[in-house]
């Protein structure tokens, strides 16, 4: 692989190779140094960690030149990250990049997330990651509010680093330029998914469903949660990690004399 001693950059997504808010992201990061870029072929939304075992994995050259190399690969964002990292990049990459995502990763769907799954996997080897959003799911979508603000976080992340583990959240607003308001260091919002599946019929008579649903905010008189920011014109900023353990119900736990 053509890459020099500069910075390395990872980077990765869910929405596939083609999509948008890849190639915004990759413009993007390329002034901060060498980049690998490690996609998934086809649209892996939804993916969260997953990770494929039961098939061999392949990387697919897209381009290469100097200080910039592109791969596809039929699997998961985390399969993605996982080649990148012990294969494919020759060295520790100095910052994980993941996005741009085409929708919200806000609240409970950080969990479903692969662009967060794909952050939150190259956290696992010390490597700051930044998962970037925009609440838009069209594949049309403009990025122009992130590849403007973007850098900021960027920039903050390598003058100061990130706890061991840790990964951001990055969401923004579907607005204009003009109309952000900045960032918010925040919690992730507590609500779920009210799922509904949609009932069909195919041409033989068998039944499928499609899913849908609408998000069902536990909270929504806070005012320090990402979905208060987002809905005020702030891009929210939620560090995230893979640790699960619920510590205060640990220690309750720990009194059952078990």
């Amino acid at each position: 692989m053509e890459l020099s001693k500069r910075r390395l950059i990872l980077v990765s997504n869910d929405d596939g190779v083609q999509a948008r808010g890849l190639k915004s992201l990759i413009d993007m990061v390329r002034p901060y140094g060498d980049v690998l870029v490690v996609a998934p072929e086809q649209h892996q939304s939804g993916m969260s960690h997953s990770i494929s075992i039961l098939k061999p994995i392949r990387a697919n050259l897209i381009q290469q030149e100097e200080g910039f190399v592109f791969y596809s690969v039929p699997g998961t964002p985390v399969d993605c990250v996982k080649l990148a990292i012990n294969k494919l990049a020759g060295r520790k990459p100095d910052l994980m990049v993941s996005g741009i995502n085409h929708g919200s990763n806000s609240a409970v769907s950080v969990i479903y997330s692969g662009t967060m799954g794909a952050a939150i996997e190259a956290s696992l080897y010390g490597i700051p990651s930044i998962g970037f959003s925009v609440l838009n799911h069209s594949p049309e979508a403009n990025f122009d509010i992130v590849t403007r603000f973007g850098p900021q976080i960027i920039d903050k992340v390598i003058s100061n680093g990130l706890g061991q583990n840790i990964a951001l959240n990055v969401n923004f607003p579907n607005i204009s330029i003009s109309e952000f308001k900045g960032f918010k260091a925040c919690r992730q919002t507590q609500g779920v998914w009210q799922e509904d599946f949609d009932e069909r019929t195919d041409p033989y008579g068998m039944k499928y469903y499609w899913l849908t649903g609408n998000f069902l905010n536990f909270e929504p008189d806070a005012t320090d949660t990402d979905e208060w920011a987002l809905q005020h014109y702030f891009a929210s900023v939620v560090p995230v990690h893979a640790d699960l353990t619920h510590y205060e119900e640990l220690n309750v736990i720990k009194n059952w004399n078990l």
